[in-house]
């Protein structure tokens, strides 16, 4: 099977396309035969060595794709050859087939396009688990999407919607915002060239807003803190903007504030009730057509270090997807 292997840290350019082995269920997996797999953020830091996790060399990067099972491993009984999925496979979804966890493993639902499965698990499971379980964002509530034209933000916008809030889009250009205003954004800031703290003031009142989701970091981090309303929240997602901040934690003494940390990865493997009940949620409102993932543009696999040069450069409005 053809496979795109990182075999050195580096740019996505170091990447390359081979022939290798196909893979073999053990006990509770399942092969799949990719047909689509989502470019995600932590692809670029996989295979530049920046992640949480290193895979061993040679692996591929990729860590959500939808297909069809090829193969099912010892144990393994609500899946069965042939079946269209979605699964969560941490990395190893740049190639024809992969290897996924039958735990983490789901049936696609019926009409369901194996774009929009493989573009589901990281954006929206992210932004759900974040709003819902660790900001407990409540309707009539304002919150604050920096980064808001990414996968994860869009998402974080559009649930924000559906949740009842109302939602500001912070964006690093007007074209990225008005794909914002049209996933439902009542207000947006372009922070290249506007003051975010000031407009934050103006928009709320100066009583600021009540969650902050930062997917970014960097020098945004500060002034959307000092704008959180009394007993803010403020997410910490991730750092797309290269630096993580240093706070001043006086900020949160003086408004009553809660700096909450959001890894869904981790939360998936130790909360699996909780995170499949969530993506019943999530499912519900996709195939009832209240949620629809932006697709930026489809790669082919041999294209797949263009699509990751293309996220690491911020172009990427929505959601990459490799489709094999």
């Amino acid at each position: 099977m053809k496979a795109v292997l990182c075999k050195q840290f580096g740019p996505p350019e170091t990447l390359v396309v081979e022939e290798i082995e196909s893979p073999k269920a053990g006990k509770g997996q399942v092969v799949i035969s990719v047909k689509a797999c989502g470019v995600n953020f932590p692809d670029t830091l996989m295979i530049e060595g920046k992640y949480q996790f290193k895979p061993s060399f040679p692996f591929s990067p990729g860590g959500e794709v939808a297909g069809i099972v090829k193969e099912v491993g010892e144990g393994v009984t609500h899946l069965n050859v042939g079946d269209n999925v979605f699964s969560l496979t941490g990395h190893g979804g740049f190639a024809e087939e992969v290897t996924g966890n039958a735990a983490t493993t789901l049936p696609m639902p019926a009409g369901m396009d194996y774009i929009t499965a493989a573009s589901t698990m990281y954006t929206y499971g992210t932004s759900y688990h974040a709003l819902k379980d660790r900001a407990s964002l409540k309707p009539g509530e304002t919150l604050l999407v920096l980064g808001a034209a990414g996968g994860v933000g869009l998402a974080a916008v559009q649930l924000g919607v559906l949740m009842g809030a109302t939602v500001i889009a912070a964006a690093s250009s007007d074209e990225k915002l008005q794909v914002c205003r049209q996933m439902g954004a009542t207000e947006t800031i372009n922070y290249t060239t506007e003051d975010l703290r000031e407009r934050l003031k103006a928009l709320t009142n100066s009583n600021g807003v009540d969650v902050v989701y930062d997917p970014v970091g960097d020098r945004y981090a500060e002034p959307s803190i000092r704008s959180l309303a009394w007993k803010g929240r403020y997410l910490v997602v991730g750092f797309a903007a290269g630096s993580i901040p240093n706070i001043p934690l006086n900020l949160t003494l003086l408004k009553g504030a809660s700096l909450v940390g959001v890894f869904w990865g981790a939360f998936a493997q130790r909360e699996p009730k909780l995170s499949m009940s969530n993506f019943g949620q999530i499912l519900h409102w996709i195939t009832t057509g209240q949620l629809k993932q932006h697709i930026h543009s489809t790669y082919s696999l041999d294209e797949s270090p263009l699509a990751l040069r293309a996220l690491m450069d911020r172009k990427v409005v929505g959601k990459a997807v490799l489709v094999l």
